[in-house]
């Protein structure tokens, strides 16, 4: 039976959910300010401003299920009151269509830790983006009683047609250029990365789950942690390439966030890259089954969309 599923957000991770939506036939309708110029056929389109609550209910009238994906500039300042006025406004109108919602979320809610996270960490109060998402995961977990809700935790994206990543543009893409790939965070640090295929898949089958399994939150498995230099290293190879890498020194990102907004931003959630940033996600992969896909596929992909694109 087909249901119709709204998805708010239609960019690195909206995207790949409403194309696999719609090819197994359910009705898909992607809200977003504009029409996407490359909405896939047979997608609805609804014009929405998530920060109105008006525009969100047209949008979810009619809708079982919802799929929050939007993203918002790499920006405190914007974040500051876009994330809780979106999330109040998502919520609500889930409540008065009585459609359940799978929120792609991240991880900096929890704040510096020296184990692997886990979805029963408490959540920080310091940082600025970290302390804004704590707020946030605060508002849905409120509106349980009214809204069921579940909360899909991802580590910092990379995949095929993935610009806006630490893996993205200025690096898998500045190789398949044959230009030096380029890092605003340390080149060595083991990190986690959520192949964005990956996040589609765990969304489809959160989608496709029991209400039991709502009410929560659920961490994205990931590939087993390598560095960037190890993944550039990789990519480079598919490309017959020998790696050029630029990396900023961690101890230059706050110096030169006083010139730069994006490296202050990033020096926000340095607790991301100072130390190993290990992502537990067991508690998603015994549930369902969930088998990443392993970075000899998902780099290979990744960098050949950037050459194909050059």
């Amino acid at each position: 039976m087909t249901q119709q599923i709204t998805i708010f957000g239609y960019g690195a991770v909206g995207r790949p959910i409403a194309e696999r939506l719609a090819a197994r036939g359910d009705r898909v309708r992607v809200a977003t300010r504009t029409r996407p110029a490359d909405l896939q056929a047979g997608v609805e389109h609804q014009v929405c401003d998530v920060l109105n609550p008006a525009d969100v209910r047209r949008a979810l009238d009619g809708s079982a299920q919802a799929v929050l994906a939007v993203g918002f500039p790499y920006d405190a300042r914007v974040w500051r009151t876009a994330w809780p006025r979106t999330m109040h406004a998502v919520v609500e109108g889930c409540a008065e269509a009585g459609a359940r919602l799978v929120f792609i979320d991240n991880l900096y809610q929890l704040g510096p830790q020296t184990a692997p996270r886990t979805e029963d960490m408490p959540l920080t109060a310091g940082g600025e983006k970290p302390a804004i998402l704590a707020e946030v995961t605060r508002i849905w977990q409120g509106a349980r009683a009214r809204v069921p809700v579940a909360a899909l935790r991802c580590s910092d994206f990379y995949g095929p047609g993935v610009a806006n990543s630490h893996l993205g543009a200025f690096a898998f893409g500045a190789l398949a250029k044959g230009r030096p790939a380029q890092l605003l965070v340390p080149a060595d640090t083991a990190h986690d990365f959520a192949y964005v295929p990956d996040v589609a898949r765990a969304a489809l089958l959160l989608l496709d789950a029991p209400d039991a399994d709502f009410g929560q939150a659920w961490n994205v498995p990931c590939a087993p942690t390598r560095s960037p230099r190890a993944l550039l290293t990789m990519g480079a190879g598919v490309l017959g390439k020998r790696l050029r890498l630029w990396a900023v020194p961690f101890a230059m990102l706050r110096p030169l966030g006083l010139v730069y907004r994006f490296a202050r931003e990033v020096a926000d959630v340095g607790f991301t890259w100072d130390r190993a940033y290990v992502i537990d996600g067991g508690k998603f992969a015994r549930r369902f089954g969930f088998v990443p896909t392993p970075f000899e596929v998902g780099v290979p992909a990744t960098v050949r969309r950037f050459a194909e694109a050059r």
